[in-house]
């Protein structure tokens, strides 16, 4: 053997060797990855840190967290079938009922909105029944939407009382900001924006209703029936980020305002209109009762009042909407 073929030999058992002794940074997992959407509310950002910290590889799940600049455009693309669930409101899920692939199933409660979706209006308007005939930009048809119709149905007005002007949330408040409508409904970062202009005031938050902004997960029917293991690691993955973020509380809203694209120091001020629930409001969110805190009594509730107003042309089948069992078994744990 020449000494060049034995040097070649050793060189290659050597990496060999390198490569038996050495451990992959996450374990193998299996099957497609299933897309999750998510979109710029603070509710959410913690599946960011699910992303960063590797919580989905700990629990054995593949999970890709797809993000979406555009609520709506994220709503849109689950209940088309191109991805496996989504984050977003009870009364945005019933919009878009019933859904490809199985319809669309809660199976966790992130948070309440808690007073950071707003009406934010110019320094001459001091309260809801003041919008009459102005104008105010707003995502038609979803969350700041539905809050605005529920604020002026309790001051005797409807959405006809005032001038919509229809665009994305984060146009709507740049518009506002700008000086070229009357009011908004936005929620963070885009209050942000909002609160720019000068003598802008908050004449109305979902602090004023409680219970009537849950912020889900929402997964396709098709998914629990055919990876109901999965589904369940991925409910469980969302305490192990709880759990993180009570443990780590900086590095968290390091994580978090990094994803949402705004200073970790504004963070700070949503903190406090995001009402995180824990496992035992989870419970009861999932339970029958009376009470916008339940969502089955919710759903019903909600689903009347945008019928009313014409958000959606009737009450669609909600029999199959939540479904506890996923939630019930991390308790269980």
């Amino acid at each position: 053997m020449t000494k060049q073929l034995r040097n070649l030999l050793i060189a290659g058992l050597a990496i060999v060797l390198a490569v038996a002794c050495s451990k992959p940074s996450t374990p193998t997992l299996g099957g497609t990855p299933i897309v999750l959407g998510y979109s710029n509310w603070a509710g959410w950002w913690p599946w960011a840190i699910a992303v960063e910290e590797k919580l989905f590889e700990k629990n054995g799940v593949n999970v890709e967290m797809k993000w979406f600049d555009g609520y709506v455009q994220s709503m849109e693309t689950f209940a088309a079938g191109k991805i496996d669930g989504n984050s977003q409101t009870l009364n945005d899920t019933i919009s878009f009922l019933p859904g490809e692939n199985g319809g669309e199933v809660v199976v966790l409660v992130n948070d309440n909105s808690a007073g950071n979706d707003q009406i934010i209006a110019d320094a001459s308007i001091t309260s809801i029944a003041e919008l009459k005939g102005k104008t105010v930009a707003v995502e038609e048809g979803v969350v700041d939407d539905y809050l605005l119709s529920l604020a002026l149905k309790d001051v005797g007005l409807s959405r006809e009382d005032v001038v919509i002007k229809g665009m994305p949330t984060d146009q709507a408040a740049t518009a506002f900001a700008a000086g070229q409508v009357d009011a908004v409904g936005a929620f963070p970062p885009y209050t942000g924006t909002a609160m720019q202009r000068e003598g802008a005031r908050v004449i109305a938050s979902s602090k004023e209703y409680p219970g009537a902004i849950p912020d889900l997960l929402t997964v396709s029917g098709d998914l629990i029936k055919e990876r109901p293991d999965d589904v369940q690691k991925i409910v469980k993955t969302w305490w192990d980020v709880r759990d993180f973020m009570e443990k780590n509380p900086e590095k968290s809203e390091a994580i978090m305002a990094k994803r949402a694209g705004i200073p970790t120091e504004e963070y700070e001020q949503y903190k406090d209109g995001t009402r995180f629930f824990s496992i035992d409001e989870n419970l009861e969110a999932f339970s029958e009762g009376e009470g916008m805190q339940y969502m089955p009594f919710a759903s019903e509730s909600m689903a009347e009042f945008m019928v009313s107003v014409g958000f959606i042309p009737e009450t669609p089948d909600m029999s199959n909407l939540f479904d506890s069992s996923f939630i019930k078994k991390v308790a269980d744990s």
